[in-house]
């Protein structure tokens, strides 16, 4: 559901929950979406000009929270944080460690004026080790922890699915357990603390299956050649005779049942049990897949348990009856978006704001919001500034 909401109006559990975001893209954002979409009232701070690849009316991951342009290089901007901290939750930020130290933003700045203050950082690297000051990016985060080693079926060079392992799952998921964590505990204890998310600690947290294949021998680390890497010919992507894509994943005997059924193949396949066969199954399956469309085969197996699934594009995700029914994706002003998630039997989230078009479309609104009194006199110092 959307609602068209005035600013920190959310719906979900979160509602009155006050975020400080200092502005930055990929993972911060996405977790400061992910609390705007919870009912959590953010305001983020953007720097003169906007960030570096975000911004705009189509950037999904700053939906729900308006944009403040302050000049963190003026003391009044600085001093204009501080005065947000006091009234705030939480405050996220995802700038090199040391950065917001130097800007007079740090823990220890911001725990003076508030000491139940819930300090988010979200780095890749982490606060701390020998790489916590170097430049990095997803994939290079999620090469060093053992994640991207084994992603793929091409047994020649692994594949990545975009930036979705490190920075949203290792990432910003992460930041955001982080986050509530520390906030339930700041309302026992009445004290505040840091959070430190990195994606590196994140995606080895993630990855906690393999690790215990690895430990107890059941993980050759060889890619094509396990359980749930394509090494299995019942938990692999097959051609249809379109050219495009099933997922079938019937890891159960009776779902494998349900397959080869489907398929016409289970007088003719041979025992799955044993690894000696699978070359003759897999190829089995391939003829057998490469026979039909992709929409003769969702046909074939729908309503069936044989776990199999169209590879879709996202524009037919969208259209997808089951998500429709859900309300999984929603469309406004013309954009198709995620919804809200996860779901809540009383405290039901709602899209609020759309993706501000323009850093400091809201400046004035949404200080004056927050209790800043002297506004205007920060806009003619150039510590904020209007877009206009």
């Amino acid at each position: 559901m959307i609602m068209g909401m005035h600013l920190g109006q959310g719906t979900g559990p979160l509602r009155g929950v006050k975020v400080v975001e200092l502005a930055g893209i990929g993972p911060g954002p996405h977790a400061c979406m992910i609390l705007a979409d919870l009912g959590a009232d953010v305001i983020r701070i953007d720097r003169p000009g906007g960030q570096a690849l975000t911004g705009g009316s189509h950037d999904l991951l700053n939906r729900g929270r308006p944009s403040v342009v302050l000049d963190l290089k003026h003391p009044d901007a600085v001093a204009t944080v501080l005065e947000l901290v006091v009234s705030a939750d939480v405050l996220v930020e995802g700038l090199r460690p040391g950065t917001t130290e130097r800007l007079g933003l740090g823990p220890d700045d911001c725990h003076a004026r508030n000491p139940g203050l819930v300090y988010g950082r979200m780095t890749g690297w982490g606060q701390e080790g020998p790489l916590a000051r170097t430049a990095g990016h997803d994939l290079g985060y999620i090469a060093i922890t053992g994640a991207l080693f084994g992603l793929g079926q091409d047994p020649s060079r692994p594949h990545f699915p975009t930036n979705l392992v490190g920075d949203f799952g290792g990432g910003s998921t992460y930041l955001v357990i982080g986050i509530l964590a520390a906030l339930l505990e700041s309302r026992l204890s009445g004290e505040g603390q840091v959070v430190d998310a990195a994606i590196v600690d994140g995606t080895a947290h993630l990855n906690a299956m393999t690790a215990a294949f690895l430990a107890g021998g059941l993980l050759r680390e060889r890619r094509a050649s396990n359980l749930l890497d394509g090494g299995a010919p019942y938990y692999d992507l097959y051609e249809t005779a379109d050219g495009r894509h099933l997922a079938i994943g019937a890891l159960e005997p009776q779902f494998y049942d349900a397959l080869v059924a489907g398929l016409g193949i289970s007088d003719t396949a041979p025992d799955r049990d044993e690894p000696a066969n699978h070359d003759e199954l897999r190829r089995l399956i391939t003829d057998a897949v490469r026979a039909r469309t992709q929409a003769e085969w969702v046909e074939v197996f729908d309503g069936t348990d044989a776990c199999v699934a169209p590879v879709l594009p996202m524009t037919e995700a969208f259209r997808h009856p089951h998500l429709r029914a859900r309300g999984t994706f929603v469309e406004r002003d013309g954009t198709t978006e995620p919804a809200p998630a996860p779901r809540f039997s009383r405290t039901s989230p709602t899209l609020t704001t759309p993706p501000p078009a323009r850093p400091g479309q809201d400046t004035r609104e949404a200080l004056t919001a927050w209790g800043v009194e002297d506004v205007e006199r920060l806009i003619h110092a150039g510590a904020a500034v209007q877009a206009e």
